[in-house]
């Protein structure tokens, strides 16, 4: 079959015949149709966060395709079912986090001893093929295109479970920093829940897309977004803390700036309590990640109904290294999806 390796840290994506997986006692076979390229691909092939422990490397955790094969013993999943992996498949079971029957999300791949992560410690979805435990697959609606389902099962999931996790209000304002990959799905889930949504983009050719999403104001910066009245929830959804600590500015009393993007390089900080009294406003700092199948499941029935649509750009797999470059230049609108 056909696979995206990454040869060494630092080296081009590498379009390579690699042995077709077989699926085991539990296992099914996927034959991958589209898989969309997260910024953490980047980092990972630029050795910013850990380099993939599979060998060859070949990344991806937003795959999408059909069953053409079950292993031994498989009952939940048929030859045909549309399905899709995500990012932490599975936990090692036996560690004290595991003993606490959390969720599989994405708290796991931080938190356990030995997760399975797709891309990272077992072969990602970047191939024609991929084996995946069966009840560690995700059904995709009908009706949900292969490219439009994939951006939903990292980046979708992302921003759905950041939504969820701020908790906001029927009337207050949500705003979303960070207009890409998982921004501009954040931007979409706010405005289909019925929010005042602001999107905060320091590129000014992102305002009218912005805008076209949902978003009823576009502002730069934290005191942009101050002087545009604030907002209660602010989604921080890009890979700079300095620009989520500057969201601050604009945080409402009592508001939540929700923390969903891997910053490799530095610290978030709240600024010093004589220029804002981040302790006596009682605002709030959220960690969020992926947050359970069942957020999952329900960001995937959004864009089934049509309420968030993934703004892609689709590659073909022979243009692979393209579009992961094009990803690490921040020039893609607003996710790259690779066919297999």
């Amino acid at each position: 079959m056909k696979a995206a390796v990454i040869p060494e840290v630092g080296a081009v994506w590498r379009l390579c015949d690699v042995p077709t997986p077989e699926p085991g006692p539990g296992e099914v076979l996927v034959r991958v149709r589209a898989c969309g390229v997260c910024r953490n691909d980047v980092l990972a092939t630029s050795g910013a966060i850990p380099f993939p422990a599979v060998r060859p490397a070949i990344t991806g955790h937003e795959p999408a395709g059909e069953i053409v094969a079950v292993g031994a013993g498989v009952t939940t999943r048929r030859v045909g079912d549309r399905v899709g992996a995500t990012w932490v498949r599975a936990t090692c079971g036996r560690c004290d986090y595991c003993r606490l029957g959390r969720p599989v999300g994405g708290q796991a791949a931080f938190a356990c001893a030995a997760p399975t992560t797709t891309g990272f410690s077992v072969p990602g979805g970047h191939a024609e093929f991929m084996v995946a435990g069966a009840d560690e697959t995700v059904p995709l609606p009908g009706g949900l295109p292969f490219e439009l389902a994939a951006p939903m099962l990292c980046a979708g999931y992302t921003a759905w479970s950041a939504l969820r996790a701020a908790d906001p209000a029927p009337h207050e304002r949500v705003a979303v920093l960070g207009i890409g990959g998982v921004g501009h799905l954040a931007v979409q889930f706010a405005h289909a829940c019925g929010f005042e949504t602001i999107a905060m983009t320091g590129t000014p050719d992102k305002h009218d897309l912005a805008r076209r999403l949902g978003a009823d104001e576009v502002v730069a910066d934290g005191a942009g977004l101050r002087e545009a009245g604030g907002a209660d929830v602010v989604l921080a959804t890009g890979t700079s803390h300095a620009a989520a600590a500057d969201a601050l500015a604009g945080l409402r009393p009592g508001g939540r700036l929700v923390l969903s993007g891997i910053d490799p390089a530095h610290p978030f900080t709240v600024p010093p309590a004589m220029v804002l009294p981040f302790f006596g406003l009682r605002q709030r700092v959220i960690g969020s990640t992926h947050d359970g199948r069942e957020r999952l499941n329900e960001a995937l029935a959004m864009a089934a109904a049509g309420k968030v649509v993934p703004v892609v750009e689709t590659f073909p797999k022979e243009r692979v290294a393209a579009a992961v470059d094009k990803v690490a230049r921040g020039q893609v609108r607003f996710r790259a999806v690779v066919a297999y």
